[in-house]
């Protein structure tokens, strides 16, 4: 089903129009492009004709049955062929109902399903500066709303608030033609004055409801983070300080839910107070038509049935109406999120990175988060291919910066990046990216299988190419002794595996995708001595001939760097090979004589533990 191209989703169902709400929804409802779709509408608006029209005739032949049992003497066969009509109309109207029920669903589903699919799609085009903005658990409550939003719209919209006036405007008309017009007007000043004490109430209950959706957003996105940081919490013992927040949380949305219950009620009694009026001063003209002699029983019954069959309907309609409200409140939310505008974007008919070897050029590039924070100044260097390029510098010289320019999650403020002669802004975010592995230092697994997290780097691997990534990442044998296997179960972001075992599935899910580009972010930070340099070996083989870019902190497992690019505040102070840079005697030499210094305190330390 092809998706409509309307971006104005969050300013128009601000504006609170249902018009230009299913506007939007309209082209899922009825796409161009599938005639099974459009087929589904069509008969489910007949099955609900058919059901309404059954639904219509049931009073009627209630009251003429009551009639014919009301005479002294009366023919058994007609009333037996009465009743018979009259529960066929009750069966019928129950199946057409059920029918449309059935029929329209999978245009529903589907509907939920196309909208739930291009926010998720456009939730991954945004740039990494929205996402670190915004909380994912807030984010889950915000779709999961709106999707059900949908489905509610959809159902209770088209099949009974439309239905339901229609129905309304139809029985009046009977009530007017078999008897008296005071009947048509109290019935309709008696919906317009519960419609309009309805939608009055129910105005002032959405604002109550947007805060109650605030807190519980806010209380869910608490209590997500916190759990996917436990261990830092533990680390520092808050788990009151963490339950202080979440409970906070929690009892504003608990004052506000307390609000919302409260003006719920009184909108309650308001509409049984209406309805209760209307049906005593409706059933008063009845049975005053039978006092004065042109009103039977039978039409007494029927007045009933027909006031019964609409307001039981109309006692539904106050949940159907705040609901519908909250509808569009949920769906303004989610459609906000399609809304927000892509950041880092293809250029029209953008065309896809031609590889010629993996070329890296930086080329006066700045970049600045925010105008006032200026990130790098003036940074050129080149990484040939085949070559390694070391990147180092103290920390908060833009080091990780670089490699999120180089992924394009950000377009630079000044300057270029080009890859083998082309700028990466000019050509499509996702063949720029198939052609970069990185290893990052943080690495953080999908809640599936160690097997899947592997083959994530290249999705359709064969179970053997897997096997040699993890041969490669050493960390086959690890995985073999394990009872499952390359199924054992991660963790959600992969808390089951310590760091060094993630590291090493991060290296064999790089390694699988076989990239012209290779870019490790301090890629052995979390392994033992021995693996780092069994590793190290490894991925020296594995690049050789393609452009490696090292992002380090330590700077000894980047002695053998073709060239070694040194930042300092977002500048590049110096460039050059190890001994070159340790001759001039610069940060560079500075900061090898510190960690060399470090290093020899840690091992007196070592030495003295083991020898008291």
């Amino acid at each position: 089903m092809s998706p409509p191209r309307d971006h104005r989703f969050s300013r128009r169902l601000q504006q609170g129009e249902l018009r230009r709400t299913f506007g939007i929804l309209l082209p899922y409802l009825w796409p161009s492009d599938s005639l099974e779709t459009k087929a589904r509408v069509v008969t489910a608006f007949v099955l609900l004709s058919l059901s309404k029209v059954a639904g219509l005739f049931v009073p009627v032949i209630l009251g003429q049955a009551v009639d014919m049992v009301s005479e002294e003497a009366f023919a058994l066969p007609m009333i037996l062929g009465l009743l018979v009509a009259y529960g066929a109309l009750r069966v019928g109207e129950q199946l057409f109902s059920e029918g449309r029920e059935y029929i329209f669903a999978r245009v529903a589903q589907r509907t939920i399903r196309s909208v739930g699919v291009r926010v998720f799609d456009h939730l991954h085009s945004l740039s990494l500066r929205f996402h670190l903005d915004r909380q994912t658990g807030g984010l889950s409550r915000i779709i999961e709303r709106g999707t059900k939003a949908i489905e509610f719209l959809l159902t209770f919209m088209l099949f009974n608030i439309v239905p339901m006036a229609i129905e309304l405007l139809l029985v009046c008309a009977v009530l007017w033609s078999l008897y008296d017009v005071s009947f048509a007007v109290v019935t309709l000043l008696v919906i317009t004055i519960y419609v309009a004490w309805t939608l009055i109430f129910t105005e002032f209950r959405i604002k109550l409801r947007k805060r109650m959706n605030q807190s519980d957003q806010q209380a869910h996105g608490r209590a997500v983070d916190s759990l996917l940081n436990y261990e830092t919490v533990k680390y520092f013992g808050n788990e009151q300080h963490e339950s202080d927040r979440f409970s906070g949380a929690m009892k504003r949305y608990e004052d506000a839910a307390v609000r919302s219950r409260t003006s719920l009620s009184v909108l309650n009694v308001g509409q049984g107070f209406i309805i209760a009026v209307g049906l005593t001063l409706v059933m008063y003209l009845a049975a005053k038509g039978i006092d004065q002699g042109h009103m039977t029983a039978g039409d007494f019954v029927t007045v009933n049935a027909y006031l019964i069959q609409l307001y039981l309907p109309l006692d539904f309609l106050g949940f159907v109406y705040r609901e519908i409200r909250q509808s569009l409140v949920d769906m303004a939310d989610m459609f906000g999120l399609l809304g927000q505008p892509k950041e880092v974007d293809d250029m029209p008919n953008a065309p896809p990175l031609v590889r010629k070897g993996g070329e890296v050029v930086f080329d006066h590039v700045g970049f600045s988060y925010q105008e006032n924070r200026q990130i790098l100044h003036d940074v050129s260097f080149v990484a040939r291919p085949g070559e390694t390029v070391a990147i180092v510098g103290p920390s908060g010289a833009g080091k990780s910066t670089l490699s999120r320019l180089l992924f394009r999650f950000f377009d630079v403020t000044s300057g270029e990046i080009r890859i083998d002669g082309q700028n990466i802004s000019h050509v499509q975010q996702h063949s720029l990216r198939q052609s970069i592995g990185i290893v990052p230092q943080d690495t953080v697994l999908f809640n599936d299988t160690i097997g899947y997290n592997i083959a994530y780097g290249h999705p359709g691997s064969s179970k053997d190419a897997i096997v040699e990534a993890a041969k490669l990442a050493s960390i086959h044998q690890f995985i073999m002794e394990l009872p499952d296997g390359y199924d054992t179960m991660v963790g959600e972001r992969g808390l089951k595996l310590s760091g060094g075992e993630k590291q090493r599935v991060a290296i064999a899910r790089t390694l699988l995708k076989a990239p012209e580009i290779f870019l490790f972010d301090e890629a052995t930070s979390a392994l033992d001595t021995r693996t780092e340099r069994a590793i190290q070996g490894s991925l020296r083989t594995l690049s050789e001939g393609k452009t490696t870019l090292i992002i380090a902190h330590r700077l000894s497992t980047i002695t053998h760097a073709d060239q070694i690019i040194v930042l300092d505040k977002g500048r590049v102070v110096e460039q050059g090979h190890h001994d070159a840079l340790l001759a001039k005697q610069g940060l560079y030499a500075q900061m090898w004589e510190q960690q060399a210094r470090v290093d020899n305190d840690s091992r007196e330390v070592v030495s003295i533990s083991h020898h008291p």
